[in-house]
Order: C-alpha cells, then sequence, then structure tokens
C-alpha cells in the first residue's frame, strides 16, 4: 500500500506484511501512481503508528493504491501484475480508466476487478472515503448519514455501498474463538407482547459467543440462526469456537451435546441460581445489549432478519477492534479485506444473499 505524505513530497510503503510504515524517496515522479487516482484522489496522512491517521483532499501526485498489485515496484520500472493468460507478473497503467495492460501479451486488466469495487461507475476516491468515515466513526454510518456525507444522488447506493463494505468485514479463515467461552442466544426485533421465552412470531433470533478475558470481554461472534434448537445452536458453535474450548451456556436443553463434539461444557442452570441471567453469563448479556443499542442508535431498528447476518458482521468487526488506538488501523484492514472480498451484484445486495457474480 503506497500513500503520500501531507505536503506531497515523499513516498510512503506500508508493508502488508509486517503492517510497518517506511519512508522510501521524496516526490517519485509517478512511479507508482494509481491508475484510478486522477485529480480529485485522497491522500492518506501515515502518523507515528504506522497507520494512516486522516484523509482530505490531494495534495500530490502518489495516492493509496488499496494495495492491489497495480503499484508494487518490480525493479524494472513496471508495476503490478499483468493479469493476462501468459503468466507474466508486470503490467504498465495506461491512461484509459483504472486498466493495466500485462508486458508480455498486452492483455488489459482491470486493478479493481474480482473486487467489492469491480463494476463501479463512481471514482476510487469516492470508496476511500466511504470507508474512512464508516471506519472512524465510532458507531458506524447509516446509508442516509453516509448519502448526505459524500453527495450521493440516490440512498440506493449509500445502502449498497454499505452492504458492500460489511461483506468485507469479515476475513476469511479468520482464528475460531478459544479458552473458555460463553455462548446464549438473544432475540432483534423490538417488543412483542404476549409471547414469552424462546418463543418468537417475527423476531429474529441471533446467537452470540464471547471469549472470557478475565473479567473482560475478548473477541465475539454472532449469527442469526433459524431456531434454538441443538442442531441450530451446535453448527454455530462447531463454526464460531475452537474444539477443547471450554462452553459456558444456561441450561437449555440446546447445549446437552456439546461434550460429544469435543466441547467441555460448563453449565450453569439460570432458575436454580440464585444470581440473574446478566451476572451469570455477564459477557453475553452485554454484548446482546450493546448490539440491540447499536442497531437502534445507528440504523434506529431498521435492520430486516434478510440482511440482518451483515450487520451482525459489522458490529463484530467493530467490537473485535474496539482496543485499537488508531482508527487508520480499522481503515487499513477494511480496505486490505475488500480487494480480497468477491464481487457482489446489486440483486444479490437486495435478495440478502452474497452468491453471484457481477
Amino acid at each position: 500500500m503506497w500513500v503520500d505524505d501531507y505536503n506531497g513530497t515523499d513516498l510512503w510503503r506500508i508493508d502488508p506484511a509486517t503492517n510497518k510504515a517506511e519512508q522510501l524517496w521524496g516526490n517519485p515522479a509517478g512511479l507508482c501512481q494509481d491508475p484510478a487516482a486522477g485529480s480529485g484522489a485522497v491522500w492518506v496522512i501515515v502518523g507515528s503508528t504506522g497507520y494512516p491517521q486522516k484523509v482530505g483532499p490531494v495534495t500530490g501526485q502518489v495516492v493509496s493504491s488499496l494495495g492491489v498489485n497495480a503499484c508494487v515496484e518490480d525493479g524494472s520500472g513496471g508495476v503490478g501484475t499483468g493479469g493476462g493468460s501468459c503468466g507474466a507478473d508486470r503490467g504498465w497503467p495506461i491512461r484509459r480508466g483504472d486498466l493495466m495492460e500485462c508486458v508480455r501479451c498486452h492483455a488489459q486488466t482491470s486493478v479493481i476487478a474480482g473486487t467489492i469495487f469491480e463494476g463501479t461507475r463512481k471514482p476510487l476516491p469516492m470508496w476511500f472515503r466511504a470507508m474512512w468515515l464508516v471506519t472512524s466513526e465510532k458507531n458506524g454510518m447509516s446509508a442516509l448519514g453516509l448519502q448526505r456525507q459524500l453527495g450521493l444522488g440516490s440512498y440506493e447506493t449509500a445502502w449498497a455501498w454499505l452492504h458492500k463494505l460489511r461483506r468485507a468485514m469479515v476475513r476469511p479463515g479468520r482464528d475460531r474463538l478459544s479458552g473458555e467461552v460463553e455462548v446464549d442466544e438473544t432475540y432483534v426485533g423490538g417488543l412483542e407482547p404476549g409471547v414469552r421465552g424462546r418463543e418468537t412470531a417475527k423476531k429474529s433470533l441471533v446467537a452470540v459467543g464471547a471469549e472470557e478475558d478475565g473479567t473482560r470481554i475478548g473477541r465475539i461472534r454472532l449469527r442469526q440462526i433459524p431456531d434454538a434448537s441443538a442442531p441450530s445452536l451446535e453448527a454455530f458453535i462447531a463454526d464460531a469456537v475452537e474444539p477443547g474450548s471450554i462452553i459456558h451456556t444456561d441450561g437449555w436443553p440446546g447445549y446437552e451435546g456439546l461434550e460429544a463434539l469435543g466441547y467441555r461444557h460448563r453449565v450453569t442452570n439460570i432458575k436454580r441460581s440464585a444470581r440473574p441471567a446478566h451476572e451469570t453469563l455477564p459477557r453475553v448479556h452485554r454484548v446482546a445489549s450493546l448490539l440491540k443499542r447499536w442497531m437502534l442508535g445507528t440504523h434506529q431498528g431498521s435492520v430486516s432478519a434478510q440482511h440482518l447476518d451483515y450487520y451482525l458482521d459489522e458490529f463484530t468487526f467493530r467490537f473485535n477492534r474496539r482496543a485499537s488506538r488508531s482508527r487508520g488501523k480499522l481503515f487499513y484492514r477494511l480496505v486490505e479485506q475488500a480487494m480480497a472480498t468477491d464481487p457482489v451484484p446489486t440483486k444479490a445486495l437486495i435478495g440478502g444473499s452474497s452468491d453471484g457474480e457481477g
């Protein structure tokens, strides 16, 4: 990832492997220009932590390349990957659009092909600003708020952008929870008069897993599940928690088969306990409370069951990085994961599915 500094004279490199920033040279004369940048690009200031601290209008010629291979120095003046079928690993930026041309077979490919930016009609700098707003705001950004901040003409565009970014908030192959983990369920969807216990007519059931880190909460996992049956709960735990971990739950029968799956199971029967549920399983109850407050405050509670899983992904992304001292680190992570996320067509977004191409 390449960034220009505030005064437009120095080139910095952020190494994705070590996340360290290093000053390379002054005014590199466009050796590593982002073909899609243009004059309205976004610059990124690199602070003392090695992560971007803020964004603003472009002042120099070199801008962030989003970590794509289009701005990787190859030692001979060429940059990036050719993208052709010949197997060459070098290409040249061409002036038309955001294309790279292979140095060997001259095939042309877009540097944003195969990412969430594929097919966008808006300039990438506007995407950068959207990503910065999403990660720098403590409670995130609603579609209406993003539309106002970016001056987008359509609410639907802002809504679609946010959903594409939410799909990039889940890192492929992320580590499962481990150690001692509290697990419980909670309902999302407001009050439902006349309904008791785990019954519901229209609300969504969300499984919650939270690592115990002393008296604090470690990492979390959230997922919408169809019901509180053993198959649904066991499938969530198998995906979210490492085998051998200690699972702490209440006495609900749906958890009775966990030991057969390779987990150690600690049960606290809430009805027989002298302590209320929020004291017996404090971490999952706190996470559930924060989730509902976030959905009500940032999104006014207008989250459909069809798209709920992606809002849960965003909340998890934010919560698990809440201790980060640099908002820029969240920005960098989102940029990094956006480049590794497959494109999603608008029809799939509306349908609540991430399947398909486009």
